[in-house]
């Protein structure tokens, strides 16, 4: 009846650990210090030591917190990891998305389901692991800004790796259902800015066109999507089987009878291989400099086109020998091994070394959609698999 008792206990102080999480409204780009601060609380109550890493203007910051093993047996470290940020909320919500609302064995809210539910769990579970003969390590990793190109999480990495941390088994909660997740393609943003001349219209010779040479650009951009296709590598495990490509928007112009000297194009692109990334870099950047360039140059020697980095999420790569994916099937007895479309800091983590899983509660389905939520019973999933971390994680 103890054991029921206090399984209880933690669902119910996961639920309201989510519910707080909800009321932080951490959209993308936004503050986030409200949220790290309370996680960081928590954690810090139970005997976790921490370290914070920032942005440049310290708004946005990202958190490593951890409990120490009590007796050491060589046993690597566990990292729970998540993203603390959401997207941003459109009209139509039945309710306020920045206040938990539970309904029909649903918790709604923004971020219930991406992906605040999963660390709502690791905090929740936190006093137990803490209460535990732990004999390992147990990290806990949140970031920010995950949603735009994952911006927070190399600065951590980056950290990770001056501190000589690179050994572990890094659980990514993103939603999949508690389903393990062992591969993505990489997710690489761009903006390209141009700049011309502007002048009437009835005169273009005269004037440089941002906006015509902005298509242009976007032009070869979709010549190239054709050869990505043909660089397919045989046997591929994604759909599509290739790197996709995509314009998000075209940006400039004031008037009809205006030429536009500014203007910018919004891309990205999904790489299945790295070297696929750096083969459209590597062509686009040849196309403005042997191109583009010197056309706008005759005309106007002050013409600019520049590239803006938004961010680039490096791909999560298969391991037939993971252990990261090992220990969670350990677990949760599922052998299965699934990819998926969308980026996560998995790939950043198995770059230093540390073995990579995507596994965590709640439906993909449902993320970024109004009336977001999450199924209550994959929070008792999801609190039921920390549980067998513990019990794998604990001497006897």
């Amino acid at each position: 009846m103890s054991t029921e008792n206090n399984s209880n206990d933690i669902y119910e102080n996961s639920i309201k650990i989510l519910s707080d999480l909800i009321s932080f409204k951490t959209i993308s780009g936004q503050d986030n210090n409200s949220l790290i601060n309370y996680c960081d609380d928590i954690l810090k109550k139970l005997g976790a030591t921490s370290f914070k890493t920032f942005d440049d203007e310290k708004k946005r910051v990202n958190l490593f917190a951890t409990l120490k093993a009590k007796k050491a047996n060589g046993k690597i470290p566990i990292i729970l990891s998540g993203h603390t940020d959401v997207v941003p909320v459109s009209k139509g919500w039945s309710s306020d998305p920045f206040k938990a609302t539970i309904k029909d064995g649903k918790l709604y809210g923004r971020g219930s389901c991406d992906m605040k539910g999963f660390i709502a769990c690791t905090l929740a579970y936190a006093p137990i692991f803490s209460k535990s003969n732990l004999d390992r390590d147990i990290h806990f990793s949140f970031t920010f800004d995950e949603e735009t190109a994952c911006i927070g999480a190399p600065i951590l990495i980056k950290e990770l790796k001056k501190r000589g941390f690179n050994k572990g088994i890094c659980i990514v909660g993103e939603p999949t259902n508690m389903k393990i997740i062992d591969a993505h393609k990489g997710a690489y943003e761009y903006t390209t800015y141009f700049e011309g001349l502007a002048g009437h219209s009835s005169q273009p010779h005269k004037g440089v066109s941002a906006v015509e040479y902005a298509a242009r650009y976007v032009n070869k951009l979709i010549e190239l999507r054709k050869k990505l296709k043909d660089r397919a590598p045989k046997n591929s495990i994604f759909d599509p089987p290739y790197s996709t490509l995509s314009v998000g928007g075209i940006f400039g112009g004031i008037a009809h009878n205006v030429i536009s000297d500014k203007c910018h194009v919004k891309w990205e692109t999904r790489p299945v291989v790295k070297d696929d990334a750096i083969f459209l870099n590597s062509e686009i950047d040849k196309y403005v400099n042997e191109n583009l360039l010197p056309d706008m140059k005759k005309i106007f020697p002050d013409s600019k086109i520049s590239k803006e980095i938004i961010g680039e999420i490096i791909g999560f790569n298969r391991d037939k020998k993971s252990e990261a994916c090992e220990f969670v099937s350990s677990i949760t007895g599922d052998n299965s091994r699934n990819v998926v479309s969308f980026g996560t800091e998995a790939g950043l983590f198995q770059e230093i070394g540390i073995s990579a899983a995507v596994c965590g509660p709640g439906s993909i389905e449902q993320a970024h959609k109004i009336d977001e939520f999450i199924q209550l019973e994959e929070i008792n999933k999801c609190l039921n698999f920390l549980s067998g971390v513990k019990d794998k994680s604990i001497f006897k």
